[in-house]
Order: C-alpha cells, then structure tokens, then sequence
C-alpha cells in the first residue's frame, strides 16, 4: 500500500513539477497533468498485471502438458508391457492380441516403433526358425503343396510379419533381420520390406505381390514358386539364391545381384532388368519374352532352353541364338491378377529342373 501510495500519490505531482521546472501553470491545469500522469501509470501498472497473468497461465499450461505427457507415457509403458507379455502366452488369441497392440502402439508412438519392429522381428525368428525345430512345424523336406498358408498354420506368425511390413514403410533404423527364418507360404503381398535381411530363409511359395523389398539381403534364400508379380527387388542381393518356377513378371530388378542364382523355369515376362547381375546364373528354361536385357550382366550365364520374343532386349553384341535361347511369339498383355487362383488354393506345379 505504501508503495502504491507513493506511486499514484506523491509520484505523478514530482513527475510533473520536474517537467514544469518552475513555471507557473493555473491550478486546475497542473491538477490535469497530474491526473494524466496517473492515468498512465495506472495503464502501465494494468498492462503488467495482464503480462503477469499471461505468463503465470503459460506456465500453468506448460506443467500441465508435461504432466498429461508422462500420464501418457506411462499408459503407452504399460501398455506396452502388456502386450509383451501376452507374445509369451500359451494360447494363440492372446499372442495374436499382444502383437496387434503393438502394432497399434507403434503407429500411434514413433518413439517406440523401432523397438516395437524389432520384438516383432525377434518374434518371428524365433518362433519360426529354419530348418523348423518344433514338432508342429511342417519338416523341411514336406511337399510345399502339402503345406498349408502361414496365416492357417501360424496365425500370430502372419499378423507378427503383415505388422512388420507395414510399419517397415516408416522405419528409421537401416536393418531389420529375418535371416533363417520359415517363411513358407507367407502372404506378403503389397508389404514393405526395404534393407531387410532374409539371408538363407525359406520363402518358397511366398506370396510378395507387388512388395517392396529394395536393396533386401536375399543371399541363398529358397524363393522357389514364389510370386513376384510386380515387386520391387532394386539393388537387392539374390546371390546363391533358389528361385526356380519362380514369378517375376514386370517385376523391378534394376541393379540387383543375382550372381549364382537358381532361375531355371523362372517366369520373368517383362522383367525390368536394368543394370543386374546374372554372372554365372542358371537361367535355363526361363521365360525371358519381353525381358528388359539390355544393359544385364550375363557373362556365363546359363540360357539353355530359355523363351525370348521379339520383344526382349538383349545386351549389344550378345549372341543369344548361341546360347541356346528359344525364340518364340510374344505372350501379349499379362492377366489380371484378380483372374490368378488365390494364394491359399494354388498348387505349385513341379519343377522340370534337377535339384
């Protein structure tokens, strides 16, 4: 109060007898100034209450943002912890919920997504491993028309790689590791798979229509009767690969590596080669019409009994009558996809080839 006294009180008159410095005013003239002088502190005293206020309010907001922010955090944690939990259930239902809450959790928290891609990575490996190590696996020598899809035979497994290639669409970490793993009958149509490790899995019979897999490790991986319709494998390293019967129609394989591979009766059909490696590949009996050669790798590769039309493209200078390549008529504008058997229901026929 002293305080306020003396700045509305005795303040304004000594502002406004230093202006005057000794000048002589009418009385109700020097009482206006004073007033004036009042009115403008009171201004001045009001616009810092309001300042005062403002700031005392943001920072209000501010520890309740960071209060609301660890609630939240602590109900992601838990969740979180929840839902791991439930992976080491014994029934199938609950590790099915399990990894769809963290499939949720990492499209809603990209703070934890990358963990959550690896537990769902680990998941995989360590629950289908190759060669297969528990008595409910199919043996590694069954028939693969004697195996049913992965969604019918490991329902949790399907949900645990269907996630992973979602979410591996906006990863930041550059590897993800599903070396070794049984991947037989996999429905991966349309996933991301960019930088992913499949070294020396058992893909035969996956189904990776139009899936990315760019720069993917495929070393020694068994691809065999596998669809590739329309995937992208660029850069991706396929060498000592088996893809024999494999499908690979309009399918990317600029600047991929297929030194060594297996892709006898592989169906290659306006495969766009760009720029890859078939060093050393054995690619007899393969369908090559209107394969996109042009700028390919085939120094000692195997064309024996291999289809080309007129269509195909062929590297300058390379003779492929005496490599021993069929030439035959173009096959025309490829089917709809929605005209192909459905993937549960398709019947590898088998191969031609010699193991």
């Amino acid at each position: 109060m002293v305080i306020l006294g003396t700045v509305f009180v005795v303040l304004p008159g000594v502002v406004v007898d230093h202006d005057l410095a000794g000048a002589s005013v009418a009385p109700q003239d020097r009482l206006k100034a004073v007033n004036d002088v009042r009115t403008t502190l009171l201004q001045v005293v009001g616009g810092l209450v309001v300042l005062f206020g403002a700031y005392a309010t943001w920072r209000q907001l501010r520890v309740s943002q960071d209060g609301l922010r660890a609630t939240q955090e602590g109900y992601v944690t838990d969740r979180f912890s929840r839902a791991v939990d439930q992976l080491g259930s014994d029934k199938l239902d609950v590790r099915i919920g399990g990894l769809h809450a963290l499939w949720r959790i990492a499209e809603q928290s990209a703070r934890d997504r990358e963990a959550i891609i690896s537990i769902q990575a680990a998941y995989l490996r360590t629950h289908l491993p190759w060669p297969p190590a528990g008595p409910e696996s199919p043996a590694a020598d069954v028939p693969i028309n004697d195996i049913a899809p992965l969604e019918t035979r490991a329902a949790d497994a399907q949900v645990a790689l269907t996630a992973l290639g979602v979410l591996c669409r906006h990863r930041e970490q550059s590897w993800v590791n599903l070396s070794i793993t049984d991947l037989r009958r996999a429905d991966c149509d349309g996933l991301w798979f960019p930088e992913v490790n499949f070294d020396r899995a058992c893909m035969e019979a996956v189904g990776l229509y139009h899936a990315n897999l760019t720069q993917a490790s495929l070393v020694s991986v068994n691809l065999r009767h596998a669809d590739l319709t329309t995937a992208v494998l660029r850069r991706a390293r396929c060498i000592l690969a088996d893809l024999r019967a494999a499908k690979l129609v309009e399918t990317d394989l600029r600047d991929a590596d297929f030194t060594e591979t297996d892709l006898r009766e592989a169906n290659l059909r306006k495969a766009d080669a760009h720029g890859a490696v078939f060093h050393r590949a054995d690619l007899r009996m393969a369908d090559l019409r209107g394969t996109d050669l042009s700028t390919a790798d085939l120094v000692e590769a195997r064309l024996t009994g291999a289809l080309a039309s007129e269509h195909t493209r062929w590297p300058a200078d390379f003779d492929h009558t005496a490599a021993g390549v069929v030439h035959t008529d173009d096959p025309g504008p490829e089917p709809s996809p929605l005209l192909q058997p459905p993937g549960m229901t398709w019947q590898a026929p088998p191969l031609r080839s010699t193991p």
